[in-house]
């Protein structure tokens, strides 16, 4: 996939598991962010927070404890519940490496 200026989303769904997405731009609290699946389909989701270029995006609202997953992959754990549109950062979430 080759992404252009002017993209009609805002950001990438990298794996069909994923509760994440990855923001291609800073995307304002409010804001209405079209995010681009794996498969081609675009979901809509209210940004509550921020969300700061190359961070994550919550798709889907994730239990306190609940994997983060990203790339198909758990990156994480959420130390409390997250929204979805909520930004999903190292103050809601902590590492799995080592545990």
């Amino acid at each position: 996939m080759t992404l252009k200026q002017n993209q009609p989303f805002k950001a990438l769904k990298i794996n069909s598991a994923d509760n994440v997405a990855t923001a291609l731009t800073d995307i304002p609290e409010g804001a209405e962010a079209s995010v681009l699946s794996d498969d081609g389909s675009l979901l809509r989701i209210e940004a509550i927070d921020h969300i700061p270029l190359a961070h994550k995006i919550a798709l889907v609202k994730i239990a306190t404890g609940g994997k983060i997953i990203k790339y198909g992959e758990s990156i994480g754990a959420a130390t409390r519940e997250i929204r979805p549109g909520e930004h999903v950062h190292i103050a809601n979430v902590r590492s799995l490496r080592g545990c």
